[in-house]
């Protein structure tokens, strides 16, 4: 049994998940919260599974990080639009020399941690996972779980598969969750971008679900094709090539997917401010500069935009 420590920031559809099935598995987990604290504390956590239902009655909740004891790894769950709050949380909950794991969609948030917390390690962490968080402190995961973990170098050079790496994957494992190491963390993010930026994009401006998307033709054309335009952009920006065959596995892998409502869409549907540039400003910006022409993905980032202000407004 692993003697590491675990603190989860953003205990929603994402940690919420993860932190309940590694406390489930044996370890220690501390887990911060916002609107959500009073009913963990008062009920624990209850996760809906395929893998099997479980509820933990008592888990260690804190509003503040302060609060917080200091953990061996990090687990960040937030969404990327909370990010300007990591600063004042992470020198509270990481050990010296401890890991931070960032399970986060987009491009370019290990480097923004790094700079706040310069002597600990970063993994980045991309999550292959149909989850929502369904009423406070109660998480339904519906499909998938997977997770790929590579390591943060300084500018993204690939690194190879480290032992921290392997600790956090001992653990995960241990916890039932399926991971794959990788060697090179700008690649695994451009690879998770492939997926994100045409379906989380489409599934607000066209107002539907996966499932729907994937039924109909032109849809799907128009995927396959903002994909094209993703692996355009990590061969211009990042020096990263996505191979055809991946796009192909990514559209059978959807096809297969329960219907699922994306993460920004729910966002979209709630009010909340969506992560348009983690998942498309920052990759567009990095690509345009190199000089790649992408018309598909900076029309969607412009209509996403543009919905964003009026949703807010309304």
């Amino acid at each position: 049994m692993s003697h590491r420590s675990y603190a989860v920031i953003g205990t929603g559809a994402i940690g919420g998940y993860y932190g309940a099935c590694l406390q489930q598995a044996g370890l220690e987990l501390h887990f911060l919260l916002h609107s959500d604290y009073q009913d963990v504390q008062e009920h624990g956590l209850i996760v809906e599974s395929p893998k099997g239902n479980f509820t933990l009655p008592q888990v260690n909740a804190y509003q503040d990080a302060a609060q917080m004891p200091p953990c061996d790894v990090a687990i960040v769950a937030l969404k990327a639009t909370q990010n300007h709050l990591l600063p004042k949380i992470l020198p509270a909950v990481v050990k010296d020399n401890g890991i931070v794991l960032l399970l986060q969609n987009g491009l370019g948030a290990e480097e923004k941690v790094a700079e706040i917390l310069p002597s600990q390690q970063v993994i980045g962490g991309l999550c292959f996972i149909c989850s929502n968080k369904v009423a406070p402190g109660h998480i339904r995961h519906l499909d998938y779980g997977n997770i790929k973990i590579s390591e943060y170098t300084p500018n993204y050079q690939p690194c190879g598969i480290t032992e921290s790496m392997r600790q956090v994957a001992s653990d995960l494992e241990s916890a039932g969750i399926e991971i794959a190491l990788g060697e090179d963390l700008l690649l695994t993010r451009w690879e998770k971008l492939v997926w994100n930026i045409p379906f989380n994009g489409l599934s607000v401006v066209l107002d539907t679900t996966t499932e729907q998307m994937m039924a109909d033709q032109e849809v799907r054309l128009l995927a396959e094709q903002i994909m094209q335009e993703v692996a355009l952009a990590a061969k211009t920006a990042g020096d990263r090539l996505i191979s055809q065959t991946y796009i192909q596995n990514r559209l059978e892998y959807t096809a297969k997917m329960k219907p699922y409502r994306t993460s920004m869409k729910i966002d979209y549907d709630s009010q909340r401010p969506m992560e348009i540039e983690a998942i498309l400003g920052n990759p567009l910006r990095a690509a345009t500069a190199a000089g790649a022409h992408l018309p598909r993905i900076q029309m969607l980032y412009q209509q996403l935009k543009f919905l964003e202000t009026k949703n807010r407004s309304d």
